[in-house]
């Protein structure tokens, strides 16, 4: 599963750790994500997001 970063802040979303602090369990793809998730560090939304290499 690839990792998404953050355009705004450089959060790094990786699928192997997800989100604890929202409810998200590890494993979890970025693509599997609810809609209204946004980034823990700066609060922006998914579409802020792209893959990373």
């Amino acid at each position: 599963m690839k990792s998404y970063v953050c355009n705004v802040c450089g959060y790094v979303y990786n699928p192997a750790d997800g989100d604890s602090d929202a409810g998200i369990p590890a494993g979890t793809a970025f693509e599997d994500l609810p809609e209204d998730w946004v980034c823990p560090v700066c609060g922006a939304g998914k579409d802020a997001f792209e893959a990373t290499d």
